[in-house]
């Protein structure tokens, strides 16, 4: 615990770490200081995934592969004043968090921060968020990273997401009858994604989304992390709708993509429309989760750029997947993923059909686990691929 210690000291300056209410838990549940007037606490969480990814190309015979550091982040959250105002702060250090950052529009620098948002419990069952965060999409992307069932998120994901935006939020719960619960979010982002240090490109991007949980909420938020480690005792569901409508946006895939910049360096606009359907059900180890992913633009529009012709990522995607937990903390899991274009002209996507199996080894839930999984990817019209996974989480 020497470095907690001396990192605490680290970021909390001219503080002395003597006049503080110091703990730690347990592990997994990260580093945690009080201030002694109660005024305010300090969570520091840590954690990295290391991967080895390997493909072979079934028409070349071609096999690559690589060891990555895939994820490696810095999370503060806590309270500020009052515990009715929360804050998050998340950041990304490995290559694959930082990059992205190459032009004007995130001011040449690597994009370190995911989320440094404000949470305002105003009123009982209300909140008001403000700053940069996920916004309230498919279920998948919310969940984060660290609580995946497989070594990453599906094809549909990958395809479809709306990522994280800067903005406000609004969000509600109901009680409904006996046992049900009803969540509502509401968000109004610039509609560009995370680190734009630009002035908005076009209008604004407005986000709506419903949870429906008819049998009342899960074990330790267990709707918004995969696999069932609570081992639900009865059955649980819950269902999500969200609707996003990227008025203007800048780019091919709305918070995420390419700058749609053409080739005399006029910034493109294009209306993007996301729609997203998905479920989560656990029961005595058996999780189920799905999602339908469609995504449409106003205008078929294909952009001329300096780069090359620039498309956007329209289409509908379709992810099932189903595991189960042996008492061992062994986990056997099936996933199917289907992404097919809504036109072949004017869509950037290509069609695609996954097949894929996980095994995973919960050591400490999803704190410490060893996660890996084979899949063949399907391309119609192009070359077929297998895939082999193999990672390894520490998050304290």
């Amino acid at each position: 615990m020497l470095f907690g210690k001396v990192l605490l000291v680290m970021l909390l300056g001219n503080f002395p770490v003597a006049s503080q209410n110091v703990s730690y838990e347990s592990f997994g549940k990260g580093l945690s200081v009080m201030a002694a007037d109660s005024s305010f606490t300090l969570k520091l969480g840590v954690r990295f995934q290391t991967l080895y990814a390997g493909v072979l190309n079934f028409d070349s015979d071609n096999w690559s592969d690589q060891f990555l550091i895939r994820r490696a982040r810095l999370k503060f959250d806590g309270f500020a004043f009052s515990p009715k105002l929360e804050y998050k702060i998340e950041l990304g250090l490995s290559n694959r968090d930082t990059g992205g950052g190459q032009n004007v529009q995130s001011g040449f620098t690597s994009r370190i921060i995911l989320d440094a948002v404000l949470k305002w419990k105003f009123h009982k069952d209300w909140a008001l968020w403000v700053g940069q965060t996920k916004l309230p999409g498919n279920r998948e992307r919310v969940i984060s990273s660290q609580k995946l069932q497989f070594v990453d998120r599906s094809l549909v994901n990958s395809r479809f997401n709306i990522d994280r935006d800067i903005g406000i939020q609004l969000r509600h719960k109901d009680r409904v009858g006996s046992k049900g619960v009803l969540k509502e979010m509401a968000a109004i982002s610039m509609g560009e994604g995370r680190d734009i240090t630009t002035p908005n490109i076009g209008g604004y991007d407005y986000t709506l989304r419903l949870e429906y949980l008819p049998f009342g909420e899960f074990a330790s938020k267990g709707d918004y992390f995969s696999s069932d480690l609570k081992r639900e005792p009865e059955p649980k569901l819950a269902i999500g709708v969200t609707y996003d409508f990227n008025d203007d946006a800048g780019k091919t895939r709305g918070q995420l993509g390419t700058f749609t910049i053409d080739s005399t360096m006029t910034q493109i606009t294009n209306d993007l429309t996301a729609v997203f359907v998905d479920a989560i059900f656990k029961y005595k180890g058996w999780s189920i989760q799905s999602e339908y992913a469609h995504k449409s633009a106003g205008e078929d529009i294909i952009v001329s750029s300096l780069e090359g012709d620039l498309k956007y990522g329209t289409g509908h995607g379709f992810v099932l997947q189903t595991g189960y937990l042996f008492p061992s903390n062994f986990e056997l899991a099936g996933r199917y993923t289907k992404i097919k274009p809504d036109s072949e002209t004017y869509s950037s996507l290509g069609e695609r059909m996954e097949y894929a199996i996980g095994l995973s080894r919960y050591i400490v839930e999803h704190n410490l686990k060893v996660q890996s999984d084979v899949s063949i990817i399907e391309r119609p019209g192009g070359s077929d691929f297998f895939q082999f996974r193999l990672q390894f989480e520490l998050a304290f």
